[in-house]
């Protein structure tokens, strides 16, 4: 029996082809010209005034907290439900991540609880588009513009997704991507950092280059480079933009695939839905997404355990998702709930994901065919 993982890398076709191109221009450090060309594709696509490629969403993230001049006791409002680098980035900076409960219908931050968890030192609030249906933007970036608040887009799974035909990642004041091999668009290790703000562009280009004004000098806008500010090493390299420039080159073709899959699974699950077996994913009208992740609600947490123990012995590889972050041994030392937590807890417990990689397709019928054998139904 062949089995079918969770997830499997796309290859496009140029990947090798970009990556040789580069090995044989002997500069392999990075901002190259795949650099550059990934970083006006980044901007195209989410309509930002500036793009920079970095070696992971966690990067972008770090650069964010860093742009946003935080001091220690300074608080961050997000959701528990998402992955540690959301909060790490800025507990980096000495900030109090402040978790408020998700959405029972997007799994994403309810911003009806942000007032309620505002204090004199809420600086920041982060969105994180879960499954690259986008949180409530309007009413977040109205919240944020009543009480002077930073807005940082956790859109590490937001590529090519939308909300009232706005690009994800570029509605906020700063916007982070990942192209790690779990995302539609890969290139093994990456990220994107992206903002509208001229003066947070020009400083972010410093931060990435280890606070020196190196981008300005190869410019020819200075005539050295130096220490002029705090920083990190947020640039990748060549090799990793160019195999990125090929995923990005038909990114749209490659989120359209998994859209099919998305799809194929969404009808195929209605009737587990109508009877009260599972809960399907739900997307809300002002929303488009990417067909990044396709899920299931199981009833409990037992029976979605019960599940993936049941489709791994047919073959499937399935995956639940992340451990709420306000449950876990190191957040009490450096963080606090601002509300009930009675939709993560529940949520993230019973939710159980399916592949949705380019190429699966020849295995839907039978992966549906086993999910619907696991509730003793016939599909």
């Amino acid at each position: 029996m062949t089995f079918i993982p969770f997830n499997q890398s796309y290859l496009c076709g140029k990947e090798s082809e970009y990556v040789s191109e580069a090995i044989g221009s002997r500069a392999l450090s990075g901002d190259g010209p795949f650099t550059k060309k990934v970083q006006e594709n980044i901007s195209s696509l989410v309509g930002a005034g500036k793009s920079l490629f970095t070696h992971s969403c966690t990067a972008a993230l770090e650069m964010a907290a860093l742009l946003s001049n935080l001091v220690p006791g300074d608080e961050v409002i997000m959701p528990s439900f998402t992955f540690v680098s959301t909060a790490n980035a800025f507990t980096l900076r000495g900030a109090v991540p402040v978790f408020v409960d998700i959405r029972s219908d997007t799994l994403n931050l309810d911003e009806t609880l942000l007032e309620q968890a505002i204090t004199v030192r809420t600086k920041v609030i982060v969105p994180v588009h879960y499954a690259g249906v986008s949180c409530e933007m309007g009413a977040i970036m109205n919240c944020a513009k009543t009480h002077n608040l930073l807005v940082i887009e956790d859109a590490a799974q937001g590529l090519y997704s939308s909300y009232k035909g706005k690009p994800l990642g570029g509605i906020g004041d700063m916007g982070a991507f990942s192209f790690h091999a779990t995302k539609n668009i890969s290139c093994g290790e990456g990220g994107a950092f992206v903002t509208n703000s001229s003066e947070l562009g020009e400083r972010a280009e410093i931060i990435r280059e280890k606070g020196t004004n190196r981008s300005k000098f190869f410019r020819g806008q200075v005539d050295k480079y130096s220490w002029v500010d705090i920083g990190s090493s947020y640039l990748p390299s060549e090799l990793n933009a160019a195999y990125l420039l090929a995923q990005l080159e038909v990114g749209q073709s490659i989120s359209n695939k998994r859209l099919k899959i998305w799809g194929r699974y969404h009808d195929a699950f209605l009737r587990l839905e109508h009877d009260g077996f599972a809960r399907r994913p739900i997307i809300p009208q002002e929303c488009e997404h990417n067909g990044h992740i396709y899920y299931l609600l199981m009833p409990t947490l037992d029976s979605r355990d019960r599940f993936i123990a049941f489709m791994k012995e047919q073959g499937i590889g399935l995956s639940f998702h992340y451990v709420p972050l306000h449950s876990t041994e190191h957040a009490a030392t450096c963080s606090r709930a601002a509300s009930s937590m009675s939709n993560t807890d529940s949520l993230a417990s019973r939710l159980v994901r399916f592949p949705v990689w380019p190429g699966v397709e020849s295995e839907l019928d039978y992966i549906i065919e086993k999910t619907y054998k696991f509730f003793g139904l016939s599909a």
